[in-house]
């Protein structure tokens, strides 16, 4: 299905710089406190004309030597479960250590693909020294600085023949069916919603966080429905303070959200929306995928007359710039505006392959574009020409004009409204590309 990278090893080893290099974002600055930037566990990559996503498993490293083991285990455990291809990154100024061999035991025994890959190598004596690695059992070291970058290119030429080209073809037979998938922090009720869509009792819902393991699919066709609802895999039971739930909750939701087409993101309604629920409606976003988010355990709420309303507001500062998205409020255990649920969803999934002819999109949007027309910035004049829909899998529009770089942001957003407004995109993130004609 995706293809996705997942970088192992013991802190300071260097993981997090090999993944700023793969997923070539600098502004995630390897911050001095660990765990300051949310979001820099995972990226988009590419290399030879392949897509694939990077997880760097390296969640809160914590002090005591114990702790510390449980947290490097966990984070193998998490990297065996999601990942197509491993990277497990080995320091060479340190040669094996203790945790080392743990690590290179716990994926021994696995089915995936390992590389093995000795850091800091940077100069000949150090490719001398890297050959201790061969007693880990995984086959030849790979000899990297992630610093510089020497070895990465020849490191990625053999990751990506373990991925398959383009994810999109994959399901051409199922294409037209979509792909929903349930994610949400633990404990908000994915299983149960599940599992009242499908009358069935089949992920086993028991009231401890995370007792879903696996991603489950099952193709549901009721009520005039077709597509494939996607549970996604809860956490591992929880473990008492120590481990950082938000981290792998948000990371067990990535191929779930790979995967689908639209997700439905769970909230409860009695937390309100936290800091997990946006990073993981962050990840719907940064995917392109459609998105409904759901309000369960209504029925827990105390309503006032605008609660709803409220309510809604709340959440639609939470998830701004992108607010068109459709909001409902459900109760799983009553049983209240379940279907609601998935006729929304299957409407955003249609807004998503939505494709607009282009002469409709031209007499649509050039009047309105002229009757707003970009600001002029230094006495120049933007004029948008002609627009086209892009042959995308999301909904994708070029819009070609005399002087693309100096269409301000705020203008790329008026435009988009307008498209939204115009042709119903609700739910499904647009991309705008402006190009010289």
């Amino acid at each position: 299905m995706g293809n996705i990278l997942a970088i192992v090893g013991r802190p300071n080893v260097g993981k997090s710089t090999l993944f700023n290099r793969l997923v070539g974002m600098r502004q995630a600055i390897v911050d001095e406190v660990s765990g300051v930037t949310r979001d820099r566990h995972y990226g988009k990559s590419d290399w030879n004309g392949k897509e694939f996503s990077v997880i760097d498993t390296g969640g809160y490293a914590t002090n005591s030597e114990d702790i510390f083991e449980n947290e490097i285990r966990k984070q193998v455990h998490l990297a065996i479960d999601e990942a197509d291809v491993i990277i497990f990154m080995v320091d060479v100024t340190t040669g094996i250590t203790d945790f080392d061999d743990t690590v290179a035991d716990i994926l021994r025994r696995e089915k995936k693909k390992v590389f093995l890959v000795a850091n800091k190598v940077d100069n000949s004596n150090r490719i001398f020294d890297s050959n201790e690695f061969y007693k880990l059992g995984l086959g030849d070291p790979y000899c990297v600085s992630s610093i510089s970058g020497s070895g990465t290119g020849d490191l990625l030429d053999d990751v990506v023949k373990y991925f398959s080209g383009n994810t999109e073809d994959e399901n051409a037979e199922t294409e037209n069916i979509p792909r929903i998938a349930v994610v949400g922090k633990p404990n908000v009720g994915k299983s149960s919603l599940t599992n009242a869509l499908l009358d069935e009792e089949r992920n086993i819902v028991t009231p401890i966080a995370g007792t879903t393991r696996d991603s489950i699919e099952t193709r549901y066709n009721k009520f005039n429905f077709d597509f494939f609802l996607i549970d996604t895999a809860g956490l591992r039971k929880k473990n008492k303070v120590t481990e950082d739930l938000e981290f792998y909750s948000v990371m067990r939701s990535v191929r779930a959200i790979e995967n689908s087409d639209v997700c439905i993101l769970m909230m409860d309604a009695a937390q309100g929306v936290e800091s997990q629920d946006m990073s993981i409606y962050n990840l719907i976003i940064k995917n392109k995928k459609g998105c409904v988010i759901v309000v369960n355990k209504w029925d827990l709420v105390e309503k006032e007359t605008n609660t709803m309303r409220d309510y809604k507001k709340k959440i639609l500062e939470r998830i701004a710039p992108f607010t068109d998205v459709p909001i409902i409020f459900i109760s799983v255990i009553n049983k209240l505006r379940i279907y609601d649920v998935l006729q929304t969803a299957m409407k955003v999934a249609e807004n998503r392959k939505r494709k607009v002819v282009t002469r409709q999109l031209n007499d649509v949007m050039l009047p309105i574009i002229e009757e707003t027309p970009p600001p002029a910035i230094k006495g120049k004049y933007v004029k948008i020409k002609y627009i086209t829909q892009l042959a995308s899998p999301t909904p994708t529009f070029a819009f070609f004009c005399n002087l693309p770089q100096y269409i301000k942001e705020s203008y790329k957003r008026f435009l988009e409204n307008r498209l939204r407004e115009k042709f119903e995109f609700t739910g499904c993130p647009i991309q705008l590309f402006f190009r010289k004609k």
